[in-house]
């Protein structure tokens, strides 16, 4: 059976010319592209247009359609775009086997980065006009397009102090003078909230064992106040990228429904830009790959209750309830509420006491 079609976009290395060109695997792409452009197959390659990334089948097949990709031909090299020089002329990554000189050190910064740097840089004028469009715009869904438009353009998303942005703390405590104070707030109180359930499973325990489980929530409970409740997943600020899940500028982006790899919508939101997106980030969840309330806090009661002289593994616990080894960021519409039929590793629940 055939492989499905997919469209992309080809061009040749160092030109701007662009030809749609759809096939269903590597092999077919790059026989098409050599055709298309009349170079010889062998030694032919495709890279990534934006970052110079050679392709493999398995690559090739992650691709979302429409990427944008260069056929080299034997001896060329391609090192992605730059960003545009002086004069605004873009300047091509195009490497020194193509009879360029030495590599342009490649910018990664592809079409649409330009695009959007060039569009921020006239955002009062493009603010000033939208709004003159408003004030004579009838049509409700113009009227709303136009002032989504101006709402986001207006953002003030690197201002981190309540001066420099008092409308965004509307409605906050006095007590949160920066954005990533309170930003860390929200995550650690949703760490909290985890920890309560923990602890509020108590009663469902088996009572010969509940002293046991008593004492393994103390201890999540002094290792969370060691670590400050994982807020720095919500903060900004934290220097380490792996410790949180959004930029430095604060752009979150979902991380898909628990049995997807990635997010099929590709939602955004970035909480530090004003009010509104403050409050509909609330709406996010982190959301337990093994659900915490069906199957990690169960299954902790229930091997504390038949440990047996053995010693619970309980950092394992740990790690399944409150880090990023069992939580993913959803918007709500990735949320999916349905049973996840996943379990705990039953060759981590116990560990061997130590000596």
């Amino acid at each position: 059976m055939s492989e499905a079609l997919r469209p992309f976009r080809l061009r040749g290395c160092g030109s701007p010319r662009k030809f749609g060109v759809a096939a269903g695997s590597l092999r077919g792409l790059l026989r098409k592209g050599c055709r298309l452009l009349e170079l010889p197959l062998a030694g032919s390659r495709l890279c990534l247009y934006e970052d110079g990334t050679e392709l493999t089948e398995s690559f090739f097949r992650a691709l979302p359609p429409q990427t944008e990709l260069v056929l080299l031909g034997p001896g060329e090299s391609w090192r992605g775009c730059e960003w545009p020089g002086p004069g605004g002329r873009v300047r091509w990554g195009i490497g020194a086997a193509a009879g360029q000189g030495s590599p342009a050190k490649p910018a990664g910064a592809s079409d649409i980065e330009r695009f959007l740097a060039a569009f921020c840089s006239q955002s009062d004028a493009v603010v000033a006009a939208a709004r003159q469009l408003l004030s004579d715009e009838r049509a409700p869904r113009r009227q709303k397009l136009l002032s989504d438009l101006i709402h986001n353009l207006s953002e003030n998303i690197l201002a981190e102090d309540r001066e420099e942005d008092e409308s965004w703390f509307e409605g906050l405590e006095s007590r949160f003078k920066n954005k990533s104070s309170y930003m860390r707030y929200s995550c650690e109180s949703r760490i909290r909230s985890y920890l309560r359930e923990v602890s509020n499973f108590t009663p469902n325990v088996h009572p010969t064992a509940r002293e046991a489980y008593k004492g393994i929530v103390e201890l999540m409970s002094e290792q969370l106040k060691a670590v400050r409740y994982h807020g720095c997943y919500f903060d900004r600020r934290e220097e380490e990228a792996a410790a949180r899940l959004c930029t430095t500028e604060g752009w979150f982006s979902c991380q898909g429904p628990f049995d997807s790899a990635a997010c099929p919508r590709r939602h955004s939101i970035n909480p530090y830009s004003n009010r509104e997106s403050r409050i509909l980030f609330g709406t996010w969840n982190l959301d337990h790959i093994i659900e915490k309330k069906r199957a990690v806090v169960p299954e902790l009661a229930e091997a504390v209750k038949t440990r047996d002289g053995r010693e619970v593994n309980w950092e394992y616990f740990y790690q399944l309830l409150f880090t990023l080894d069992n939580l993913k960021l959803v918007h709500i519409a990735c949320h999916k509420k349905t049973n996840h039929h996943l379990s705990c590793d039953k060759t981590k629940i116990y560990r061997k006491r130590k000596e």
